[in-house]
């Protein structure tokens, strides 16, 4: 699984990549932004004029400076407005990622430990050690003779072996087919925010545009609470993710604790409660828009939020098939051995 991960890695970073290289095509909606929000500033500002004039009433000329603030936002847009958003909200993505780092080194170095203690375990027990240790199984072959009880035995302990490697083979299987979706709804998160922030940046100095008529000031609002909330998808899924390496670590950390006290701690369905998890992770994953939505409140996103729920429904429907066809019947043989 390490290649998979190293492949996902840069896949995450070539969505960081196309962000950055997507920039500059703000310049390009700034000339248009332009000259929507320096006709609806001629009208903003005549229809107030005339308003306080017909009403013999002074000119009040606070509000009357919305509209070239808005066109300074436009025409500094990527430095001055997506600048500044993007730094407020940096040190959260930093802070969220580091914390996911921290616990996946600890979750790494617990899984090592375990591995280690797992093995010791099977080599303790000598009904088990030969399906470990290579050595061992031929040292057992070796001392049988070619008598029928001996053939018997030697037939036995290959079918076991085979058995045992058969098992573990297909748990593996299946624990990296998990850990791959695991890591693609992940992907498919970061990749709809990439694209959501996107095309939010590059129509952002139209919609500041727009915003200078009236009847549409509420576009200026919405367009920077659905920014950040798109923006937050990263963050929540780093922290989402630092608490499921929480949880592993915490598990790892029972399982060895077991495996050095209790000489009857099953490994097998320690190995299915990991699977169970990683079920739980994938079908997670897709509430994250749903979370950061309740961090700072964009609507018009209804229809996405109704679309993921569905699909995580779908998607926990399947998992949970999945595992029971497999994880119930493998685990349940291997917990009776």
């Amino acid at each position: 699984m390490v290649l998979s991960a190293i492949n996902f890695e840069n896949l995450h970073q070539i969505l960081q990549n196309l962000y950055t290289e997507m920039m500059p095509l703000c310049a390009n909606m700034a000339g248009v932004a332009k000259g929507i929000a320096g006709l609806g500033a001629l009208f903003y500002v005549a229809s107030r004029v005339w308003q306080s004039l017909s009403r013999a009433e002074p000119v009040d000329i606070y509000p009357l400076l919305r509209p070239f603030v808005i066109g300074l936002c436009i025409m500094f847009f990527p430095t001055f407005v997506l600048g500044t958003v993007n730094a407020v909200l940096s040190p959260v993505v930093k802070g969220c990622n580091q914390m996911l780092e921290t616990q996946t080194f600890d979750m790494n170095e617990y899984q090592k430990q375990k591995d280690i203690l797992e093995y010791e375990a099977m080599m303790r027990d000598p009904t088990t050690a030969y399906l470990v240790d290579n050595e061992e199984f031929d040292r057992r072959i070796d001392e049988l003779g070619w008598y029928p009880g001996d053939l018997v035995t030697m037939a036995g302990m290959y079918i076991e072996r085979g058995m045992y490697n058969m098992k573990k083979q297909i748990r593996d299987w299946f624990r990296e087919l998990l850990e791959i979706l695991f890591q693609a709804a992940a992907l498919i998160i970061d990749t709809i925010r990439t694209f959501f922030l996107i095309v939010l940046a590059i129509l952002g100095p139209i919609a500041f545009g727009i915003s200078v008529y009236d009847g549409f000031h509420s576009t200026l609002t919405q367009w920077i609470s659905r920014y950040i909330s798109v923006y937050l998808w990263l963050p929540v899924s780093d922290l989402f993710s630092s608490i499921l390496a929480k949880i592993q670590v915490l598990m790892l950390q029972h399982d060895i604790a077991e495996l050095q006290s209790n000489p009857d701690f099953s490994i097998d369905a320690s190995n299915t409660i990991y699977l169970i998890f990683m079920l739980i992770g994938i079908v997670g994953y897709f509430t994250i828009p749903s979370v950061a939505n309740w961090i700072i409140s964009a609507g018009g996103m209804g229809a996405y939020n109704r679309n993921i729920n569905a699909t995580a429904a779908k998607t926990g429907s399947l998992a949970g098939a999945a595992a029971g066809a497999a994880t119930g019947n493998i685990s349940g043989r291997l917990v009776k051995n």
